[in-house]
């Protein structure tokens, strides 16, 4: 039984990372913008894997806010909640609340079940740069490099990479270090997020929802924190439009190429 199980398990898992060692779209971190794009781009045919260095995907949105799990969510993005099945009630005229827990659950879920492949605990510790293009990801186990082992990392090549890491954009900022280039910026570079300012945070996230190098786009608080534009907290609207965003732009560019 014990060996049954545990080839069981082996099997699984290599037959699942084989399938994703040639992509479409490779998604680092299982944010909230992250994992809308992912399912938008699974649902469109596309081959996706979403790589999260933690163990639980869902970036920002599990703990709600303060650990007081619920979330706001402007009128603008309740379809996307009406698509995803997530539960809502209206607070004013302008936002609804929703629970956090239930928020992440269903993005993970849609995603997954559109066909988007999901490693946790699996860390983007490079990316594979050739031709003046981001054409992949390196990955390692987070286990490995908490532990600071020294232990080679497999390659996966994707045609486009989100960033989708979060406020320090830290893939992002990592190619543009590593690799020397200008980033499709203003100054070239990370501008760096700004603090909170709800409103202009909202929107900025969205519009700051970009390619920012051949290869590469940048989503959610990943956007902000290459633009310079302000943080907004526990509201998640802006977060669902910039994933959508993402998913429009990716797709337009792969059919484009194709």
């Amino acid at each position: 039984m014990e060996a049954d199980i545990s080839r069981a398990i082996l099997r699984g898992y290599a037959e699942k990372f084989e399938e994703c060692l040639d992509l479409d779209l490779a998604v680092v971190g299982a944010g909230p913008s992250g994992l809308l794009c992912a399912y938008y781009l699974a649902k469109a045919g596309r081959k996706v894997a979403i790589f999260e260095s933690k163990l639980a995907p869902g970036g920002g949105i599990w703990g709600g806010a303060m650990m007081f799990n619920e979330v706001v969510v402007q009128n603008e993005a309740i379809p996307f909640l009406d698509e995803l099945e997530v539960r809502y009630q209206r607070v004013n005229e302008n936002l609804v609340r929703t629970d956090s827990v239930e928020l992440a659950a269903c993005l993970i879920y849609r995603a997954v079940n559109a066909g988007a492949r999901l490693f946790n605990g699996v860390t983007v510790e490079d990316v594979i740069f050739r031709e003046d293009r981001v054409q992949g990801v390196v990955i390692n186990f987070t286990t490995i490099l908490l532990n600071n082992l020294h232990v080679d990392p497999l390659s996966v090549r994707a045609r486009a990479v989100l960033d989708g890491t979060g406020h320090g954009a830290e893939l992002t900022a990592r190619v543009a270090r590593k690799a020397g280039i200008k980033l499709e910026t203003p100054t070239g570079g990370l501008l760096g997020e700004k603090p909170m300012w709800v409103e202009v945070g909202e929107k900025a996230t969205v519009e700051n929802t970009k390619r920012v190098y051949p290869g590469l786009y940048v989503s959610g608080m990943a956007a902000n924190g290459v633009f310079g534009s302000a943080r907004m907290g526990p509201i998640f609207g802006g977060m669902l439009l910039s994933g959508k965003r993402a998913a429009d732009l990716i797709l337009e560019e792969l059919q484009r190429e194709s």
